[in-house]
C-alpha cells in the first residue's frame, strides 16, 4: 500500500469508525458488533503506525490518553458560564414565571424544561468541524483547559458531522453512568484499591487528571445542553430547536427534554421524574426551566451571575438520621456569632456529612436541638447541609442544651443582640477572627482579587502583626515579608504584583469587599450608579438611602452604621491614600455634566441590540436613572417590540416615547 492508498483508506476507516461511534455513544444503536469494531480500529491503526505521518489530532486512535500535564492552563470564557437561580417549590416556581411575565409585558412565553445532570460542566470548542479546546467552569469567568481529557470521553464528537458553522461553543455536562460506576468500584474493590463515594465527585476528579490515560480508563459520558456561540447567520429562534441542530451535528442530547406551555406542565414534568428518577443511569437532582424563545431569554438578560431566563426546580432533599455530637462557633467577618453542629459522619445523596450550620440561637431553639440528640439532616439544594429536625423518641435524658456565650470566644468582648436580627454579634473591630474572615473576603475572586493572599497567607499576616485591617494590606513591606515562612522571593513578589494590580478594580469591587452587611455585588453596583462614588455614600443619610431603589431599611441601616463607624471611616481614608479607586465611571461630556443626569427612563419591551440588564446598566452609565413603572415623574420610556400596558400608560401620562435607535442617537459620540 503506497502513501496515497493509505491516505485514502484512513479518511474511509475514520468515516466509517466515526459513525458508529455516534450510533453506539450518541444514538444508543449500534450497528456493528465489538469484534467487528475492534476490526476496523486494528486496520486503522495498523495503517496510522505505518504511515506516522497520517495521523491527525481527530483521529478516532488518539482518544486514548496522552503524556501526563505538569498543569493545567487557564482559559478565559468568551462567554461566561453562568450559574441558575433555584426552585425548591410550586410556589417558587410560580413567582419566578410570573416575575418574567411582568417583564415580557404581558407575553406569554413557553419553557423548555430538562432534566438537571449532577456531573460537571464543560465548554467545548470547535473550529472548521475539528474538536479544538474543552474546560471546566472554573468561577464562570476563567477555566481549566482538559482539552486531552475530554478527548478520551466517546460520546465527544471529535469531527461534526452535517453542516457546521466555522466556529462553535456548546456547553454541556460530564457525568459518570450509574451502572459504570458501580462495575468501576468493584473492579477497584477486587484490586485492593479504594472505592469511590459517588458518581459526581468521581466524574470531575476524572477530568482533573493530569494524566489523560487515567481519564481514559474511566467510562465517562456527556450531555449537551446549550450553544454557547457560533459564526453563523442560521436563525434557531428556540431553546429546543437549538437542541435539534446541535443533535443533527452528532451531539449527545438528552431525550427526555419536553416544551411546556405553562407552569401546570412544568409541574407535571418535575413531579413524574420524582417518581422515575430511579429509572435514570446518571444522577439527577432537579429539572431546568428554560424560556424556550431565544430572543425572549436575550431580552430578559442576566442578573449577577444567573440568566433571568432560567431557573433550577430541584427535587426534595436525601435526608439521613445521625448523633448531634456538638454545637461548637465561629465568628464571621461581620462580628456574628455562627453556631454550627458537629454531627457523627453520615452519608446523605452520595457525600460525607460531619458539619451542618445552626445559623443563630433561635433557629437551635426553634428545632429544640440539644447536644446528644438524634437528627435528620439534609443538604439543603443538594449543597448545604442542614438539619431538618430533632428525633424527640430516641433522647435518653443524657443531652444537653446549648446556651449561646455572653462574650466572643475569639477577642473576649461582650456580645450584642442589633434589633430586629436573630444573629448576636461581636463589636469589636480589631477581633483576630473576624479579621481573618474579612482578608479573605476582602481578596477573594468577587471582591478585590488577590491571588496568593487568602487562606493561610490572610492568617498568617494576621499573626505576625503586618495586618490590623484590610487598608494594612496596602501598606505591606517586602522586607517584612520575606521574613516569613514559606514566602520566599518569588511568592513576596506575585503578591505584592497582585495587590498592586488590585487597586485597579472598579469601586464596585471595593465597597463589596468592604464586607458590609447585605451589599452585594448586586447592590454595589447599583448604588455606585446612582451616588457615583464611595464618598457620596458615605454623606448619605438613611432617609436619602430609603429613596434609591431596591434599597430597605436593612440595607439603609447597614451601610448607615457601617460608615457611621470612625474605625471604619479611617479604614476607607487609608484605603484611597492607597491609590484605590472610590468614584465610578459615568460617562460626562466636555461641559463637566453627566449626559443623562437626573433624567429617568423606563424600559419595556424586546429590544434588538440589547438585553434589558444592559440597555439599563448603559443608562445610569451616562447618569441617567432608571424605574420599573411609568409615573408623572419619567422622563422617557424607551420601547421595543411588544411594549405592552406600559405604552398605554406612557401616552396617556403623556411621557416621551422613544426607540432604541432615538436612544443611540441620544447618547452618539460620548
Amino acid at each position: 500500500m503506497d502513501r496515497k492508498e493509505a491516505a485514502n483508506r484512513i479518511t474511509h476507516l475514520r468515516t466509517v469508525i466515526d459513525r458508529h461511534n455516534y450510533l453506539y455513544f450518541v444514538e444508543n444503536v449500534p450497528e456493528i458488533g465489538d469484534g467487528q469494531y475492534d476490526k476496523l480500529m486494528s486496520e486503522l491503526r495498523d495503517i496510522e503506525n505505518t504511515f506516522p505521518d497520517l495521523i491527525t489530532t481527530q483521529s478516532p486512535t488518539q482518544r486514548v490518553g496522552a503524556a501526563p500535564l505538569i498543569g493545567f492552563s487557564e482559559i478565559s470564557h468568551e462567554i461566561p458560564m453562568l450559574s441558575l437561580s433555584n426552585a425548591f417549590s410550586d410556589d417558587d416556581l410560580t413567582a419566578w414565571y410570573h416575575r418574567l411575565y411582568s417583564m415580557l409585558d404581558d407575553t406569554n412565553f413557553e419553557m423548555a424544561c430538562e432534566l438537571k445532570y449532577d456531573g460537571l460542566a464543560v465548554s467545548l470548542r470547535y473550529e472548521n468541524g475539528l474538536f479544538i479546546q474543552g474546560a471546566t467552569r472554573g468561577n464562570g469567568m476563567t477555566g481549566e483547559d482538559i482539552t486531552l481529557n475530554l478527548k478520551t470521553i466517546n460520546s465527544i464528537p471529535l469531527q461534526l458531522q452535517g453542516e457546521f458553522p466555522q466556529t462553535l461553543e456548546v456547553r454541556g455536562e460530564v457525568y459518570f453512568p450509574k451502572s459504570e460506576f458501580d462495575k468501576f468500584n468493584a473492579r477497584r474493590d477486587q484490586e485492593g484499591l479504594h472505592t469511590y463515594a459517588n458518581p459526581r465527585n468521581t466524574a470531575a476528579g476524572s477530568l482533573r487528571q493530569l494524566d489523560s490515560n487515567v481519564t481514559a480508563g474511566r467510562p465517562l459520558d456527556v450531555f449537551i445542553y446549550s450553544l454557547a456561540q457560533m459564526d453563523s447567520d442560521l436563525s434557531l429562534g428556540t431553546q429546543l430547536k437549538t437542541l435539534n441542530y446541535l443533535r443533527s451535528l452528532g451531539f449527545k442530547i438528552n431525550p427526555h427534554n419536553i416544551l411546556a406551555k405553562d407552569t401546570q406542565e412544568v409541574i407535571k414534568y418535575h413531579t413524574s421524574w420524582i417518581q422515575n428518577l430511579a429509572s435514570l443511569d446518571y444522577d439527577c437532582d432537579g429539572i431546568v426551566v428554560k424560556v424556550n424563545r431565544l430572543d425572549y431569554q436575550q431580552h430578559l438578560g442576566t442578573i449577577g451571575r444567573e440568566p433571568r431566563w432560567a431557573t433550577a426546580y430541584k427535587f426534595p432533599a436525601v435526608q439521613a438520621q445521625t448523633r448531634l455530637l456538638d454545637i461548637r462557633l465561629n465568628v464571621g467577618r461581620t462580628g456574628s456569632i455562627n453556631p454550627y453542629a458537629v454531627l457523627d459522619p453520615v452519608e446523605v445523596g452520595g457525600v460525607i456529612i460531619k458539619q451542618a450550620t445552626l445559623h443563630n440561637a433561635d433557629y437551635i431553639e426553634s428545632k429544640d436541638l440539644k447536644i446528644g440528640d438524634w437528627v435528620v439532616v439534609e443538604r439543603a439544594g443538594e449543597v448545604i447541609p442542614q438539619i431538618v429536625r430533632s428525633d424527640k423518641d430516641k433522647r435518653t435524658g443524657a443531652e444537653t442544651y446549648f446556651a449561646m456565650p455572653a462574650i466572643c470566644p475569639s477577642c473576649g468582648t461582650i456580645l450584642v443582640n442589633r434589633k430586629d436580627e436573630a444573629a448576636t454579634y461581636c463589636t469589636n473591630s480589631t477581633c483576630p477572627a473576624q479579621l481573618e474572615r474579612l482578608v479573605e473576603h476582602f481578596a477573594g475572586k468577587g471582591a478585590m482579587d488577590i491571588e496568593g493572599m487568602g487562606g493561610k497567607v490572610g492568617i498568617s499576616l494576621i499573626q505576625n502583626g503586618l495586618i490590623k485591617d484590610v487598608a494594612d494590606i496596602y501598606f505591606l513591606q517586602r522586607e517584612r515579608l520575606e521574613q516569613l515562612d514559606r514566602m520566599g522571593k518569588k511568592s513576596v513578589d506575585n503578591l505584592l504584583i497582585a495587590i498592586d494590580e488590585s487597586k485597579k478594580q472598579p469601586p464596585e469591587r471595593l465597597l463589596v469587599s468592604l464586607g458590609i452587611p447585605h451589599i452585594g455585588s448586586e447592590i454595589s453596583s447599583l448604588l455606585l450608579n446612582q451616588f457615583a462614588s464611595i464618598d457620596n455614600l458615605v454623606a448619605c443619610n438613611q432617609e436619602t438611602l430609603l429613596n434609591t431603589p431596591s434599597v430597605g431599611p436593612k440595607i439603609s441601616e447597614s451601610i448607615t452604621e457601617y460608615f457611621g463607624n470612625p474605625d471604619n471611616l479611617k479604614i476607607l481614608d487609608k484605603l484611597r491614600s492607597a491609590g484605590l479607586n472610590m468614584v465610578s465611571e459615568t460617562v460626562i461630556p466636555s461641559e463637566g455634566i453627566p449626559l443623562l443626569s437626573d433624567l429617568r427612563f423606563v424600559v419595556t419591551g424586546r429590544l434588538e441590540n440589547y438585553s434589558r440588564t444592559e440597555i439599563q446598566d448603559l443608562i445610569k452609565k451616562y447618569g441617567g436613572k432608571v424605574s420599573s413603572s411609568v409615573s408623572k415623574s419619567t422622563d422617557y420610556l424607551l420601547a421595543g417590540q411588544d411594549g405592552g400596558s406600559k405604552l398605554a400608560e406612557a401616552a396617556k401620562l403623556e411621557v416621551q416615547i422613544i426607540s432604541e435607535h432615538d436612544f443611540e442617537t441620544m447618547v452618539a459620540g460620548n
